[in-house]
């Protein structure tokens, strides 16, 4: 595997632009500009997927297909630095194209780049959408519940397929969720003389022939009894599968507030249950990512399934007891410790791991627990809270107040 590390990279004096990207769309060499066309026939090497290599035809050049995984043609892209070498990419090479790639390798100076429009802005075009109103997502090699986040009433969503199959498992998915009423605008092949749209309901999808190339316009159509994922914090249960090992929701939006997310942040979720801390943080942005450390295989198990059926976030799930489960991961820019902050060593492990500036939270419902937290507030600083919560309850014919037992809370910056 090519890593972006390699001293190929590392050693290697600057150069003048020698890597082309050229998007091509389903219309071939009749799209590219005059300055594109050049540098695709100016290259002595030539990359890409099959179908861009037939697209941009004829070429005279030394070829080279994708392998798989397409970071195996890495090195030999960077063996022919200072000649000409043209990467072909689907429309935008930076819109979820190999461009991001290629850019974390090859430094933007000594690359030109010729775009054409995205398939996410051919459908905004053929179908009078605000693109800047739209959520875009993309589903190829990728898990269709990726989707589930962006169900809103009301939202417009243009999502790219992974295949011929991904319209009707997508109409079956929003059918299953209560929104059998959205509607589904299949356009197949953008761009080029193949393309064609067409649009269905999802309670009533019947479109067949569908092209692998495919992209899917959606727009969301919610009763009130559909299954949207709320945007607060603190899920109710039902949202998660669980042995009653689960932070409760209203504890968990509180613990959310002293976590504070922010943007592409890494949370450590130490003695994670059912995984629910650590998918709420990811929920809060697309670029968060968290771990989940659990010690209990079937727990490990129950957060794989949430993980999936929220949204197939971004949870990495590390099996096994803390701190030893701990030793090698990457820094976290936060810290909750729902179990097992008796425990000296795991607080200590999380404590060293974590970022300066960095949150960490801990939650405790025992005696012990709590003088444990008042010893580490002693030392650390930081600030403790009780949480009680009470629902009301049925007490025979009539109904009363039950109280849930408290949670003693404590939450402290990294200096």
């Amino acid at each position: 595997m090519f890593s972006p590390e390699s001293p190929t990279l590392s050693s290697a004096v600057a150069a003048a632009p020698w890597l082309s990207l050229v998007g091509i769309g389903e219309d071939g060499r009749a799209g590219l500009s005059r300055a594109a066309e050049a540098a695709l026939d100016a290259a002595e090497l030539v990359v890409g997927g099959a179908r861009h290599l037939a697209l941009a035809g004829p070429l005279h050049a030394e070829t080279l297909a994708w392998p798989s995984p397409l970071t195996e043609a890495f090195p030999v892209i960077l063996s022919r630095r200072g000649r000409r070498v043209c990467v072909l990419a689907s429309g935008d090479p930076f819109h979820y194209g190999v461009g991001v790639q290629l850019a974390e390798i090859v430094p933007a100076t000594e690359m030109l780049v010729f775009p054409l429009a995205s398939s996410f802005s051919l459908a905004c075009a053929r179908l009078g959408w605000a693109q800047a109103e739209c959520a875009l997502v993309s589903l190829h090699g990728r898990a269709l519940e990726r989707i589930v986040p962006y169900l809103q009433p009301g939202a417009r969503v243009l999502a790219l397929s992974w295949d011929g199959s991904t319209p009707a498992k997508l109409a079956g998915l929003l059918a299953e969720r209560g929104m059998a009423g959205s509607s589904l605008t299949v356009l197949e092949a953008l761009g080029g003389p193949r393309e064609r749209i067409r649009s269905t309901a999802a309670e009533a999808f019947d479109l067949d022939g569908v092209d692998p190339l495919n992209l899917i316009a959606l727009e969301v159509a919610a009763g009130f009894e559909a299954r949207i994922l709320p945007l607060a914090t603190g899920l109710d249960e039902d949202w998660f599968s669980h042995d009653g090992q689960i932070t409760k929701a209203d504890i968990r939006a509180i613990t959310l507030s002293g976590l504070a997310p922010r943007a592409g942040e890494l949370l450590w979720d130490v003695g994670a249950g059912s995984g629910s801390i650590s998918l709420e943080w990811c929920l809060r942005h697309r670029r968060n990512r968290a771990i989940a450390f659990e010690e209990k295989p079937q727990r490990a198990q129950r957060i794989a399934v949430n993980r999936l059926a929220l949204g197939a976030l971004p949870v990495e799930i590390v099996e096994g007891a803390a701190p030893a489960s701990l030793a090698g991961q990457p820094a976290p820019d936060a810290v909750f410790i729902g179990g097992g902050i008796g425990d000296d060593d795991v607080f200590e492990a999380a404590w060293a791991a974590l970022r300066p500036g960095g949150r960490l939270v801990a939650n405790v419902v025992t005696l012990e627990g709590e003088a444990r937290l008042a010893a580490l507030f002693q030392s650390h600083g930081g600030s403790l809270r009780r949480l009680g919560v009470a629902h009301l309850d049925r007490v025979g014919p009539l109904h009363g107040w039950r109280t849930v037992m408290p949670v003693t809370q404590w939450r402290v910056v990294k200096p």
